[in-house]
């Protein structure tokens, strides 16, 4: 289903009116090459020149369209009219002449074996000229071959004077794609893809941009060469499950495309690159081909994720989904890099009719209140990133420590359905990283809230939490977490406000409270009445109205001997830390609300979230 899927989509984007979505034909590849040797007519050098470009902190060299390349482990196999430096001029960088001999011949003879009609082309008899007098001397004094040489760097050839390299002369790129065709004596089989009889691919090509794979790629479909040899079936290699050359060619395009650098179909959580896309609605292309990713990636528009849940909201709103654009198919494909190989995370395909109430309920379900400063929709990695400890480098939280699978489990989540549970991680890692930091941010109350709610919606024992204060919950760890937070607020405007002590109650006691209440809270509430007789007049007001115009003792009583609970715990769950951190959270959102604000209060609170 996923090479089928790949399949169709590389289809669609060859027949793509714009020639920037369209892909290479079958046998050609885009490639970065870093360098180009300028030839004339007669074989002589004119230059060698220097295609790469600054991106950030490296250097890229141009992308053209070459005839592809071929796969190689450690054998020596050339590719046609481009490749490194020891296969394209014979001279040796690393050491191993012998080598090089070969790899060079190669190349040559790669050259030769094009059909009679294409060598009677003026660019490739013009590279035969160049390497039959080639002159090592003179290349060395190119400003640019030192580091070409260094790098051992990609390749390939241009007449001087023309546009297009000479592997993109119109002859030649025909002959690279008739090569691909299987001879008329190759053995065929039925392609598990497409169907048709088609000569099956050995050796599938690499996918490349995989977080966390090898640099030069890995595969999804691969066989062992010994598992073919054991039974004297060498040739037969791959056969087990067969995959025509033009398949394989077509859905290893796709993807590498989809995973390509820059593009809008990807996005990264944790070890999970996960890449989505939207199956074709007859002539025209659906406008949610990216839709998974500008909500949930993180791409230089941070307008792109608000934008895309308006136009999914207003869709399901507007009944679009009803006819036949809401029965489009979708696709989401998560890669995750394994030894060799890249193994595959998850895979969904759903309609999207099915597919917007599960992402608006994923939203829905870490919509929680908070301050103006932050963002109203937090992606994946924006939400597991608040799990984790913030360094200097990744100021909102290093994700690079988070658990390898945690990412692609959470989006697996997402996908699987409106109350499908979140991994237990995720709620275990935000109460952790609440008690060790003793500060209940924006992020992980929103993955508490998610986490927990989804919970009660499998097992309904209880209401589900709200996104901001509820006065009506009755959950003890709910309420105690909110009676956290008023005795904190009570220290701090006996003090003169917030932000005038250098360390709160929460500081000192907020890992202990959240887990052993029965030990804490009977020293707090005695500490409280010392932070009362220490109030000023303005303390008493500012006091007061943060309680909702009750006095404090009595908002405590609200708070603490409401129904079903007639004494403070000893200890609490995980799960119940959890809801004493969204507590907590909540009350003291709820001290800070528009009405409540003054400059000082306002701009500590945004500080601590």
């Amino acid at each position: 289903m996923i090479l089928q899927a790949l399949y169709d989509y590389y289809q669609r984007k060859c027949a793509s009116a714009d020639p920037a979505e369209r892909l290479p034909a079958y046998g050609l590849e885009e490639k970065e090459i870093p360098f180009v040797l300028e030839i004339t007519a007669d074989g002589e050098l004119v230059q060698l020149r220097d295609t790469r470009s600054q991106d950030g902190k490296k250097k890229v060299g141009r992308r053209y369209l070459v005839p592809q390349g071929v796969k190689r482990a450690n054998g020596i196999a050339a590719n046609l009219l481009w490749d490194n430096v020891e296969y394209v001029t014979g001279i040796d960088t690393r050491g191993k002449p012998e080598r090089v001999v070969e790899q060079h011949a190669a190349f040559r003879a790669r050259i030769n074996a094009l059909p009679e009609s294409t060598q009677a082309d003026t660019g490739l008899q013009a590279v035969q000229a160049y390497l039959d007098k080639i002159d090592p001397e003179r290349l060395a004094q190119e400003p640019a071959f030192a580091e070409a040489k260094e790098s051992n760097a990609l390749m390939s050839f241009q007449l001087h004077g023309e546009p297009q390299l000479v592997c993109q002369r119109p002859t030649v790129a025909s002959a690279a794609m008739a090569a691909g065709e299987p001879a008329n004596d190759a053995p065929t089989a039925r392609c598990l893809v497409t169907g048709q009889p088609a000569e099956t691919e050995r050796l599938h090509a690499a996918i490349k941009g995989v977080w966390g794979a090898q640099t030069v790629g890995a595969n999804i479909v691969s066989f062992n060469l010994r598992a073919f040899e054991s039974y004297g079936k060498r040739d037969r290699q791959g056969e087990n499950a067969p995959v025509g050359k033009p398949a394989a060619f077509a859905y290893t395009t796709a993807l590498n495309h989809l995973l390509g650098k820059g593009s809008r179909n990807r996005f990264q959580v944790g070890d999970a690159s996960t890449v989505c896309w939207a199956e074709q609605q007859g002539e025209a292309v659906s406008e949610y081909d990216t839709l998974l990713a500008d909500i949930f990636g993180h791409h230089d528009d941070p307008d792109a994720g608000v934008k895309a849940v308006t136009t999914l909201f207003d869709s399901v709103q507007s009944g679009r989904f009803d006819g036949t654009e809401g029965a489009a198919r979708y696709f989401v494909l998560g890669l995750a890099p394994n030894a060799a190989r890249i193994s595959v995370r998850f895979f969904h395909t759903m309609t999207l009719a099915e597919l917007a109430p599960r992402i608006l309920q994923h939203l829905e379900d870490i919509r929680i209140v908070h301050s103006d400063s932050m963002p109203s929709l937090l992606t994946v990695k924006r939400l597991l990133q608040g799990l984790c400890l913030a360094t200097k480098t990744q100021p909102f939280g290093d994700i690079d420590r988070l658990p390898p699978n945690i990412g692609g489990a959470v989006v697996d989540a997402i996908l699987a359905g409106p109350n499908a549970p979140y991994p237990h991680q995720l709620l275990n890692l935000a109460v952790v990283r609440c008690r060790a930091e003793q500060n209940v941010s924006y992020p992980r109350a929103a993955a508490i809230k998610a986490s927990l709610n989804r919970s009660i919606r499998r097992h309904p024992q209880e209401k589900e939490f709200q996104p901001m204060l509820d006065p009506d919950n009755t959950n003890v760890a709910y309420r105690l977490g909110r009676l956290f937070a008023v005795l904190e607020k009570i220290q701090e405007e006996a003090s003169g406000g917030s932000g005038k002590l250098n360390s709160t109650i929460r500081d000192r006691y907020y890992g202990a409270a959240s887990s052993s209440p029965g030990t804490v809270f009977p020293m707090l509430l005695k500490l409280k009445n010392h932070h009362i007789s220490k109030l000023d007049d303005r303390g008493n007001r500012m006091l007061y109205r943060a309680f909702q115009d009750h006095k404090p003792d009595d908002y405590i009583g609200a708070v603490l001997w409401g129904p079903k609970m007639n004494e403070i715990p000893a200890h609490l769950t995980l799960a119940d830390q959890g809801r004493f951190a969204l507590g907590y959270y909540h009350q003291r959102q709820a001290f800070f609300t528009k009405s409540d604000k003054n400059p000082s209060t306002e701009s500590t609170e945004e500080k601590q979230q």
